[in-house]
Parts: C-alpha cells; sequence; structure tokens
C-alpha cells in the first residue's frame, strides 16, 4: 500500500505541475521593430500552443524604457527588448535573465538632404559644425530615449568613432528623444535632419525619401554593438524550465528562417511591425537588409555587453553596477547546440 500511495504522490505531482505549465498565461512585452523578428515568428507559429500557453497576453511598447518601467512594476514575463534596457531593469532590481540574442549592429545613422552631403564631402568629425555654420542652426538629430540601444549607439559613433567632444556634440547637434513611430515620421515630415535608428524604420525612409542616405552602419557606429535580447523572468525559469527551453528551442529555428529563407518570414514580421499595414516589399527589404546582423546565441554579444555597459556607465545613463553572469543565462542555448 504504500508504494501504491508513494506512486500516487508522484504522479499527482507530476500531474499538478503539467496543469500548472498548461495553465501558465504569458505576459509577453515586444516593440514593432525589425530587431525582435524571432518573436513574431514564435508568436505566430505553435511553440506557445504546444508548451501549454494557450492565451498569451500581448503588450506592445514603443521604446525600450517603457518595457524596463512593466518589468520594474511586476509586469511581463517575457521580454523582447534591447541589451541597454535590460541592463537598466536588472541593475534597478527587476529578476531578469537575458536567455538568447536577437541581433547585432543594428543601428544606423540616417541622414536626410540637408544633412547628407556633409558627409559625401569632407571629414565625417566635421560634417556637423560644417552644416551648422552653413545653416546657421544645429543639426536635428532623432533616436530613442536615454539609456537606450540606439541613443546609446549614436553617443558612442559621435564619441568613440567621430572623436567628438562633449562640447563639440552640444555645439553642433540638438538630439531629440522619441519612440520608433515618433522618429518615423519626424523624418517624413523633415521635422529633424537625421535620425539614429534600426529597421524598418531604415528601409520605409530611404523608400520614401529619395535624398535619404545612411551614413554609417552597424560597425561603422559601434564594432560589435549587442542590439535586442529575449529576457525571461527568473521565475519562469525556476518554474517551468521546460517552457523556456522551449522558447529558445523556436528562437533558434525563427534567426536560421529570417538568415535562410526571409521571405517565409515576411507575412508574420509583417502582421506586427508597422501597424501591420507595410507593404511586404518593405518587410522583406528590411529584413534582407539585416540578414548578417540576426544572432540567437547569447554567448556572442557578452563581450559587446560589456564594453555597452562600461560605456553607458561612462554616459551616466546606467547608473548601478550589471554583474553580466547575474545577467545572462546561456544553459538553454549551450544544451539546444549539443543536442
Amino acid at each position: 500500500m504504500s508504494r501504491f500511495v508513494a506512486l500516487m504522490t508522484l504522479f499527482l505531482c507530476g500531474w499538478s505541475s503539467l496543469v500548472t505549465a498548461a495553465d501558465k498565461n504569458l505576459e509577453i512585452g515586444y516593440m514593432p521593430i525589425i530587431p525582435i523578428s524571432q518573436a513574431f515568428i514564435v508568436l505566430e507559429g505553435d511553440t506557445l500552443e504546444k508548451a501549454g500557453v494557450s492565451d498569451p497576453k500581448l503588450f506592445q511598447f514603443q521604446n525600450g524604457p517603457a518595457i524596463v518601467q512593466a518589468l520594474l512594476a511586476g509586469q511581463l514575463d517575457v521580454a523582447y527588448l534591447g541589451i541597454g534596457p535590460a541592463m537598466v531593469a536588472r541593475a534597478k532590481g527587476a529578476d531578469i535573465k537575458v536567455v538568447a540574442s536577437n541581433i547585432v549592429e543594428q543601428i544606423s545613422m540616417v541622414a536626410l538632404g540637408e544633412l547628407s552631403p556633409y558627409f559625401d564631402n569632407g571629414d565625417a568629425k566635421t560634417a556637423f559644425a560644417r552644416f551648422k555654420a552653413d545653416k546657421g542652426r544645429k543639426a536635428v538629430i532623432s533616436t530613442f530615449p536615454r539609456g537606450s540601444v540606439p541613443e546609446t549607439v549614436l553617443q558612442y559613433w559621435l564619441q568613440k568613432q567621430l572623436g567628438m567632444s562633449s562640447d563639440e556634440i552640444k555645439q553642433n547637434i540638438d538630439i531629440i528623444y522619441q519612440g520608433a513611430a515618433q522618429v518615423q515620421q519626424a523624418l517624413m515630415t523633415e521635422a529633424v535632419d537625421g535620425a539614429a535608428i534600426l529597421e524598418p524604420v531604415v528601409s520605409i525612409i530611404r523608400d520614401k525619401k529619395s535624398d535619404a542616405t545612411v551614413v554609417a552602419s552597424g560597425s561603422g557606429m559601434f564594432p560589435h554593438q549587442p542590439g535586442a535580447v529575449l529576457a525571461v523572468r527568473e521565475s519562469l525559469i525556476n518554474e517551468h524550465p521546460e517552457l523556456v527551453k522551449a522558447l529558445v528551442k523556436a528562437h533558434i529555428a525563427a534567426t536560421h528562417e529570417l538568415r535562410d529563407a526571409p521571405e517565409k518570414a515576411v507575412k508574420a514580421v509583417g502582421k506586427y511591425v508597422g501597424g501591420g499595414r507595410l507593404p511586404s516589399k518593405i518587410v522583406l527589404n528590411a529584413l534582407h537588409n539585416s540578414h548578417d546582423q540576426f544572432e540567437a546565441d547569447p554567448n556572442a554579444i557578452i563581450d559587446g555587453t560589456r564594453t555597452m555597459r562600461d560605456f553607458q556607465s561612462s554616459q551616466g545613463t546606467l547608473k548601478a553596477s550589471v554583474d553580466l553572469d547575474a545577467l545572462f543565462d546561456v544553459r538553454f542555448y549551450n544544451e539546444l547546440i549539443r543536442e
């Protein structure tokens, strides 16, 4: 009888765990941008349903800092966000772990017609000063809020790559901070002269504005820059490790699809990016432009994250120390690659 009771106890405990996993109602936060395209492929597939998540709650954000606030408020089990905001969230006490990378070297500096010629002719370091001397005003550059990946990359480019001092930047550039939709609108209406931004905005603006030029991108702005990542709550890892593993496995498969067969991903990505209203050719062009940057391996971005962490600390946008060993959990990825 005691063996029967013991077996029944084990069975019931296992059943209880299965029911809990099946009833798990995930809260997933994301931004409608190309760098988290893996998320859209996963959301449109059957991974979550097979893992017992029948009705995930989706929350859309226009920038990373807004996702940070949601994480700190106890919302979101899963977040697709920039590594910069992920570090900020972890530093402020959010129990999140980065379990996969999405993309690297994702930011481009787009200049509109009045500004772009100053990069075509002459030293890039003096482009903004020459623009101001000729136009009688500073160049206005839009990017995401302070502490975001685009803003960090912009500052790194100006200071480290172009060698501009803080005074030179203040004297020649007005930087404004906006969400993705607002950056796109500012470029479309020419309320700004350029932007440090990511896809699909780059492809949209180049399609609509014949004088828009990418004057710097990828490694030219910040070599080996980490970008968007997949982060999950530690509580989710502890309570439902198989669900997290399933997410990472689907994430890896989605990355292969984006690199090897982007045409297959257009429908899923297009549903979430640009309010679902972007022409398929724009979505596909944005995916093609990001082809070499899609990267799922979290191990590949740790060194770049350390560089970004140190730079953000020097800028004052990361005010607390971040232990990267505590931020990253690479075991799921490593286990899946070995299988």
